[in-house]
């Protein structure tokens, strides 16, 4: 070996010290599923049709969160609070249907801290990959904004309305490739690179030219309007790689900077369209197979920060925006044994635990200790606060209102016997409320919040009403996790107690703490090395 290569060896040795020093925040990655269900991965879920063997793996190398929760029991309201750790009420004034068509403007109103903002703040390169599906602002020829509706899509005038103007990098993202809407169910069909469209939607889409795995399973792909050369059957995979890429040319330009990226994926929504590698990989059918695809997503994730030598910096977390789809759960229980709500009540839509209990997930090497199940009550929004505690942002009365810190939680600083929630709100698909406090749950209103139980195949999943008169419903979900005896009546003084105290939430614009502390990496070091010794 000759002396010059020594030297360049020792060289790139010392650099690389020092860039890991100098890095001192962690690269953070979420990947946010779609429709998936709490029954969804066989670690949830010891009767699972299949398994998800990298997502099993990931939990038992960090933490698994049993009673997790999205915001709402659909996408887009769901997005908004991961994006910006508040209720979907907080911007509308009540709830907020998903998008189709042109849709927007933005959920997401100029002023909303964004998650994304906050990083870039503390230094941190962010990149948003996938499905955005929180409004976008389209124009025509005459400078007026165009609203919902599949034909407005051939009236945008793309050199008007780009770049857009609340699109991800007017929101906080330095990078982005998305689709404005659930990318193989909704129209407007076309990628947006960083508020561009490079490709506009002139070509009619019709749903008998894809694939059709299974017959019924490619249910729900609208027709409408889509850019030439658009690509249904391997939308995440395209996902991936877009996020792969960032973060690879990211460590390249600029190894001493911490990322942040978001892989917002289009599994398990309807159609069901696993990649053509993946047909027939499990004996549970085209869903079966969609599920496995998104594992061997997330596997691919892992092993990438892996071979980059950043595995013990990076934050992995990984969750779901609602509950699974009504025919998926449907299908998925009759075909193949499979209970895609992993035995809770309700599916995708409605305000009983199958539409919002959702997987959560989260690995960060060092830091959160292996194996760790946690039973604390927490929401897709509490990743805004718990990121901003890790990387020492204080977060201000007006930011991030319905997001609490679940650090603790995550690095086996608290059990399960004190709760770092005193309450928690959700959403169902009309906007109404829901609000738990510890095992109490009160829905303030009747019936599932969502979908019709009278008619169809929904029949067969209907319960008998034990207090049918009832304008809401109260539940003791230790007692009666099933949720099939509404105490209303029965339990008076607790259902007063509730909705009082969802009335006051919903009026005083936050239900988190004020003046949260973050916890900072200076302890979360401090705590790893005392937990080593």
């Amino acid at each position: 070996m000759t002396k010059i290569r020594v030297w360049l060896m020792t060289f790139s040795f010392i650099v690389g010290a020092l860039g890991s020093r100098a890095q001192e925040l962690p690269n953070i990655i979420i990947i946010y599923a779609d429709d998936l269900g709490y029954g969804d991965l066989s670690c949830y879920n010891d009767a699972s049709a299949y398994k998800t063997p990298r997502l099993d793996k990931m939990a038992a190398e960090g933490i698994l969160f049993t009673d997790a929760h999205s915001p709402s029991t659909i996408c887009s309201p769901s997005r908004y609070g991961l994006l910006s750790g508040q209720q979907i009420y907080r911007s509308t004034g009540r709830g907020g249907p998903a998008f189709e068509g042109p849709g927007g403007p933005s959920y997401l109103k100029p002023g909303t801290l964004t998650i994304a903002q906050m990083l870039q703040k503390k230094g941190y390169r962010t990149g948003v990959f996938g499905k955005w599906h929180v409004g976008l602002s389209w124009f025509d020829k005459d400078n007026k904004r165009l609203g919902g509706g599949y034909e407005n899509s051939l009236l945008i005038d793309y050199e008007n309305s780009t770049p857009l103007i609340d699109g991800p990098n007017a929101r906080g993202f330095d990078e982005s490739f998305i689709t404005p809407n659930c990318p193989t169910t909704d129209p407007l069909y076309v990628y947006i690179e960083n508020g561009m469209v490079p490709v506009p939607a002139s070509v009619r889409h019709n749903s008998d030219n894809l694939p059709n795995p299974g017959g019924k399973w490619r249910w729900d792909n609208d027709e409408g309007w889509k850019a030439p050369g658009y690509n249904f059957v391997e939308a995440d995979l395209l996902f991936y790689d877009n996020t792969r890429n960032f973060i690879t040319e990211h460590r390249e330009e600029t190894p001493n900077t911490p990322f942040f990226a978001i892989l917002s994926t289009q599994i398990a929504h309807a159609p069901v369209l696993p990649a053509p590698e993946f047909n027939g990989l499990t004996k549970a059918g085209p869903r079966g197979d969609f599920v496995n695809e998104l594992d061997v997503i997330v596997g691919r994730v892992l092993d990438l920060v892996k071979e980059l030598g950043i595995d013990d910096n990076t934050l992995i977390m990984f969750s779901s925006d609602n509950g699974a789809e009504i025919v998926h759960v449907d299908w998925m229980r009759e075909d193949y044994g499979h209970d895609a709500s992993g035995g809770w009540r309700g599916m995708k839509r409605d305000a009983w635990e199958g539409g919002h209990r959702v997987p959560f997930i989260a690995r960060w090497p060092g830091k959160i200790p292996n194996g760790l199940v946690s039973g604390q009550m927490t929401n897709t929004t509490d990743i805004f606060a718990t990121v901003a505690s890790i990387v020492g942002y204080e977060l201000n009365e007006e930011d991030a209102t319905d997001s609490f810190d679940m650090l603790p939680a995550m690095l086996g600083m608290q059990d399960d016997n004190k709760s770092i929630r005193p309450h928690m709100l959700t959403q169902s698909f009309r906007g109404e409320f829901q609000i738990r406090q510890g095992d109490w749950k009160y829905l303030d209103h009747e019936g599932s919040g969502g979908n019709g139980y009278k008619k169809g195949f929904m029949k067969k999943y209907a319960l008998a009403e034990t207090a049918a008169d009832a304008p809401g419903q109260l539940y003791n979900l230790s007692e009666d996790p099933g949720e099939t005896t509404n105490l209303y009546y029965a339990n008076e003084e607790k259902r007063i107690e509730l909705k009082e105290l969802l009335e006051h939430l919903k009026l005083s614009g936050r239900s988190a703490p004020k003046n949260r502390q973050p916890i900072g990496m200076e302890k979360i070091q401090e705590l790893a090395r005392s937990t080593r010794r």
